[in-house]
């Protein structure tokens, strides 16, 4: 069947597939999906799913390791075995893309639909590795009260604030794999939501 007289009269098997190349004014239709990759592979299935012309978000933190010889700075994936991939929400030409991706495990789904990440909790992420504030992975919190940054570079950012050994560490998570990511803010540049 040729593609290009596909693009031109659709059926219903392949209405709203977007094809590579192909420019569409649907980005704001587009939502954020949790894929679940072989760990250690990220890097690998980030650059393979880039190429087939799909945006991907791959958290890195920077760690300094220190080897038998040298120390060496390596860039490790913030949440191990996951990145993030944006595709229009029944995109089956994106999502077969994915799956059949060296290295890919699944899309994380529940009750056998993919369940998306809210675009929030991405942003969040962005613009805490954006900014270069020190921040540490952290166990998933759900307990706490939730705050909003009002001052400083988080400004924004909402999340839960936690005191830990005279500090006050703001806690963001992405609900879906159940991790979270921490960082020390002043409780002057906070309020409850």
């Amino acid at each position: 069947m040729d593609i290009a007289a596909n693009r031109r009269n659709p059926t219903s098997l392949n209405e709203g597939v977007i094809y590579p190349g192909e420019v569409t004014d649907a980005s704001a239709d587009k939502l954020w999906y949790a894929v679940y990759t072989i760990v250690r592979h990220e890097k690998t299935v980030n650059a393979l799913l880039l190429n087939k012309g799909i945006e991907t978000f791959l958290p890195l933190r920077e760690v300094l390791t220190q080897w038998k010889d040298r120390r060496k700075k390596l860039q490790l994936p913030l949440f191990p075995g996951y990145i993030f991939v944006r595709i229009l929400e029944k995109d089956t030409y994106s999502i077969l893309n994915i799956l059949n991706t060296r290295g890919v495990i699944k899309i994380l789904s529940t009750s056998g639909s993919y369940e998306t990440v809210p675009a929030q909790q991405i942003d969040t992420i962005r613009l805490l590795l954006d900014k270069n504030v020190e921040f540490d992975p952290y166990q998933y919190f759900v307990r706490g009260k939730e705050v909003v940054v009002v001052n400083g570079p988080l400004q924004g950012v909402n999340g839960k604030i936690m005191e830990r050994k005279g500090q006050n560490r703001l806690i963001v998570s992405i609900d879906i794999i159940k991790r979270s990511v921490s960082v020390e803010v002043d409780p002057a540049d906070i309020e409850l939501v």
